[in-house]
Formats: C-alpha cells, structure tokens, sequence
C-alpha cells in the first residue's frame, strides 16, 4: 500500500473531469501503472444501486449524505483498499470532497455532521492527490446544455453549483498539499498539458 497512489478526480458537473480522467489513466498505463479506474457514487454492485437512487430519487439531503457515505463505504472496503493494498492504483471520479461540496456547500447540511461521516467510514484513508477541474459556473452550463438527459443533481439551478464549487475551493484552502487545481475552462491540449505535468510529478 504504500507504493500504490489513491487519486480522485473532483469538480462541479459540466467540468469535463470524466473525460479527462480517461487521458490521465491512459497516460498512466502506458508508463506501465497498473491501475484501478472506478467512480462515486458506485464502484461496487451496492454502490451503482444507489447510484440510481441517489441520482433520480428525490429526498431529504441528510438522507442523500448518509446514503452517499454508505456507498462510499462499501467502495472502500470492497475496492479501493484492496486494490492499494495489492498494490494497485486507484483513480476514482469523485470521493468524499464531493459530498463536503454538493451535500455541505450545494445543500447545506452541515460540515460537522459530514465530518463525522468521513471519519467514520475512512477516517484513515485519504487520496493522495486530488485533481480539482475548476471552471466558471456559467461554461459549465453551457457544456450541460447539450446533455440530453440530466440527472436531478445536473438539474439544479446556478445558484446551486455556484455553491458547490466554493464549498471545494474551500476544502483547496483547506489541505492545499493535497489538491492540483486545473483551470477546466481551457482547451483540451491546454488541459491535457497541464496533466501531463502533474503525470511526470507521479
């Protein structure tokens, strides 16, 4: 495990944290990492369950946080750790930063109850680099505007993810030797140069 890198990719939605995530595992595998790619809320067959509850299943948002940290729990002791242990690194689009700023800043459940969640189901285990795909409120809604389909989160007003991303700058502010902030409102190349860098830091 201690070889072994736990890497979570965060952002508000429209961020194009997915698509990067694909560029920056591949790039890892050819440097020969063998490597885990996995996602929140889900990771596991109980986690993509919820998934589609916590995704389409209007509720109250303490419900929501509490479900998301007993996915999260099952992700954890089902795959995260047992790949690190094995010496395998994990990428996950999303972790518990996610939580702390869509269900704490987005919804307003409050921090101390969110932080006794964390430190109840991984208190031990944090990534050791998080990339934050940061991006003006008003381009990521023009990117979601093409979706077809939106989620209930991907629904919810500007005012919402305006929200949603201070409450992840301020976990930044918070364990700045944790977190790499890429500027997700350049063009692809300009990104992917940026990852390129964090890459050769690995």
């Amino acid at each position: 495990m201690r070889s072994a890198k736990f890497i979570t990719f965060e952002g508000v939605d429209g961020a194009g944290k997915s698509t990067h995530l694909e560029w920056f595992a591949d790039t890892l595998r050819k440097r020969g990492i063998d490597l885990l790619v996995t996602r929140e809320p889900g990771g596991t067959l109980l986690g993509e369950r919820l998934r589609e509850i916590l995704l389409n299943q209007p509720m109250h948002a303490e419900t929501e946080a509490m479900l998301m940290f007993a996915a999260r729990r099952e992700h954890v002791e089902q795959v995260i750790r047992p790949a690190l242990q094995c010496g395998t690194w994990v990428i996950s689009d999303r972790f518990s930063d996610a939580s702390f700023a869509y269900q704490g800043g987005g919804r307003g459940v409050p921090l101390a109850k969110l932080e006794q969640l964390e430190q109840w189901v991984h208190g031990d285990l944090q990534p050791h680099l998080t990339l934050l795909f940061d991006i003006p409120i008003e381009i990521a809604r023009q990117r979601l505007s093409n979706n077809v389909s939106l989620d209930r989160f991907e629904q919810e007003r500007g005012e919402f993810f305006e929200r949603v991303r201070q409450a992840y700058l301020a976990r930044v502010a918070r364990n700045p030797q944790r977190f790499a902030v890429i500027h997700a409102e350049k063009t692809l190349p300009e990104v992917q140069k940026a990852l390129a860098k964090i890459v050769a830091t690995l």
